[in-house]
Parts: C-alpha cells; sequence; structure tokens
C-alpha cells in the first residue's frame, strides 16, 4: 500500500488495528484512511461504525481481500466511499482517488528514487526465511481467504465471517496429536485432500465443528433423508469449494497451478508413534476460521505446508515483497 502511494507526497501513519487507527484519527494524523476490514481487536466494519456514530473527520477508503458482495455493499452502507480489492492496483486507487476529487489534494511529486523499505536480514535456513516473511504470508492468506468466502457466499448465498489468518510454523509430530484429538470428537468431521505444485507440496484439512449436517443439506439445497452417505457427499462438497478457491487464489499471486486430490473423510490418523521419533520437520500451517452468518456452525481450514516447500515458497515471497 505504502508503495503504491509512494509517487504523491503525502504523510503516512501506520496502524496495527481499528483501536489505534481511531486513535490516530482523533489526534488528526488522518484525512484519508485506506481500511483493512479483518484486522485483530477491531475489525474494519467496527471502526465504520465508530466513525460513522461520532462523526470523525476522515474519508475512508476500503482496501479488503473480502470481496463478497455483501461486504461491498455493507461498508458502503457504513459511510465507506470505496472498495478496492487486494492487492493493490495502482491504476485502480488512482482511479479512486480521481473519482473523490482527492487526487488533485495530492500535490504531486516525482517517486523517490529509493522506496523507505530496508531489505530483508540475511538469514541462515528456509525456516528462518519464513519467520521474517510472516507478514508477507499472512498476507498472502488474507487475500486468497477472501477469493474462497467470495465463491461460497455466492453459492449459498450468504454472507461468510472472515477471521485473521492464523501462519505459524508447528512441529509436525506436535500438530499430529492436536488433529488426532479433533478426529476423535463425535462433533467433529474431518476431511483431507492433497495438493501439490512445482516445489510445493501439502495437505488441506477441512474440520467441520457443530450440528453441521443439517444446517449443510440446507445451504447446498438438499431435501430429504440425510443418511451417512449423504453427509459424506455433502462434506466433500464443500472441501471441495473452500480448498479448490483458496488455492487458486495463492496460484493467482504466485504465478502457480495447484494440483488436488479428491477429498477423503478422515475418521483416524494411523498410529505413527515411531516416525514421530525420528523425525523433526516442521510444517507451515495456514488456519482460517469461516464462519457462516446466521448459522450455529464454523469450519476450520488447515492448509499444512511441508518443510521441504519452504525454499520454493521463501524465493516467491521475497519477489511479491
Amino acid at each position: 500500500m505504502e508503495r503504491a502511494l509512494a509517487p504523491w507526497n503525502l504523510a503516512i501513519t501506520h496502524a496495527k488495528h481499528g483501536l489505534e487507527a481511531l486513535e490516530a484519527i482523533r489526534a488528526g494524523k488522518g484525512a484519508l484512511l485506506f481500511l483493512d476490514l479483518n484486522m485483530p481487536l477491531m475489525d474494519g466494519y467496527e471502526v465504520l461504525e465508530r466513525i460513522q456514530r461520532q462523526d470523525l473527520p476522515v474519508l475512508t477508503i476500503v482496501v479488503s481481500g473480502d470481496i463478497q458482495p455483501e461486504a461491498h455493499a455493507r461498508v458502503r452502507r457504513l459511510g465507506a466511499l470505496d472498495f478496492i480489492r487486494k492487492p493493490i492496483d495502482l491504476t485502480l486507487l488512482s482511479r479512486s482517488l480521481h473519482t473523490f476529487g482527492l487526487l488533485e489534494e495530492l500535490n504531486s511529486a516525482p517517486p523517490p528514487s529509493s522506496l523507505p523499505f530496508s531489505q530483508p536480514p540475511a538469514v541462515s535456513s528456509p525456516l528462518e526465511q519464513a519467520r521474517h516473511l510472516h507478514g508477507h504470508y499472512q498476507e498472502l492468506a488474507n487475500i486468497a481467504m477472501g477469493q474462497a468466502a467470495s465463491l461460497l457466499a455466492r453459492l449459498l448465498d450468504t454472507f461468510i465471517e472472515l477471521p485473521v489468518p492464523d501462519i505459524k510454523l508447528v512441529d509436525s509430530a506436535e500438530l499430529e496429536i492436536a488433529l488426532q484429538q479433533a478426529v476423535n470428537r463425535d462433533t467433529v468431521t474431518t476431511l483431507c485432500q492433497g495438493f501439490i505444485a512445482p516445489g510445493i507440496s501439502g495437505e488441506a484439512l477441512l474440520i467441520l465443528n457443530g450440528n453441521h449436517h443439517e444446517q449443510l443439506a440446507q445451504l447446498l439445497d438438499h431435501y430429504g433423508e440425510i443418511t451417512p452417505q449423504i453427509r459424506r457427499e455433502l462434506a466433500m462438497e464443500v472441501a471441495t469449494l473452500l480448498v479448490g478457491a483458496f488455492l487458486n487464489g495463492l496460484g493467482q499471486q504466485l504465478d502457480l497451478n495447484f494440483s488436488q486430490s479428491s477429498p477423503m473423510l478422515l475418521e483416524s490418523l494411523p498410529d505413527n508413534r515411531q516416525t514421530r521419533r525420528e523425525r523433526s520437520d516442521h510444517i507451515l500451517c495456514i488456519d482460517i476460521d469461516y464462519r457462516i452468518e446466521g448459522l450455529k456452525m464454523d469450519c476450520n481450514l488447515l492448509f499444512l505446508l511441508t518443510e521441504d516447500s519452504l525454499p520454493t515458497l521463501n524465493e516467491l515471497m521475497s519477489h511479491l515483497s
């Protein structure tokens, strides 16, 4: 975002979340606010509500990876001037600023000879590189998450509540134990689906929580008896939609084509105690907790990428940054 604004002569104040943004506005640090929707502590919708209710002196343009039609409509109702999707397109940004007469208010200045971004420090291992690029991975996942939610929202004619994606490096043995506990719960349905791309391999897990069978049938317009076979088919249909849309979003940003296996219902995990003792590798875990508005169900979507994938992923991420 800051790189996109570099051609104009303006002062930029950063806010890590909605509360910081409101404090900056009250302190007179921003006449124009570029607002994300998925943030910790206070999301973009809440910020817009506070701005509107308190009549704060700021013009707001939402910049988000959540491209659901309902998200566009909601921010407009809450007073946002415009909605720009991530990743940032300089042409669209300029067009938006011009439409609302803001471009003319900015004093044009030549782009600086060098952008004010320091080079990343030298790191010795793919794991350290991945930790350094954590923010980039989170933004990559945020955009892909929004694309998946938009597809699901259109197909199901509903609104998907999106979290801030959780990106972390976890020990494979610890992850396996946690998944075993989840799979053994009666109220949980777990599906797995493998995926590969050049230099990258991993597995997606969809964990459906709560009384989801009847609600899935309702969302997918299934009428009649919900047999065990129907339950499996409904869950696999949702898994195929969500995993495919998310991987498509990742692939578009990284210029990759992912191949996917068919989803499988995961009823138990094999006992790999000996393998766990012999292995010490890590997994890059992207954890997204989707919630469907108005329904008492939620689903966790986990994308687990092998440690062998990190060199390729880090290289692609460094080009994006």
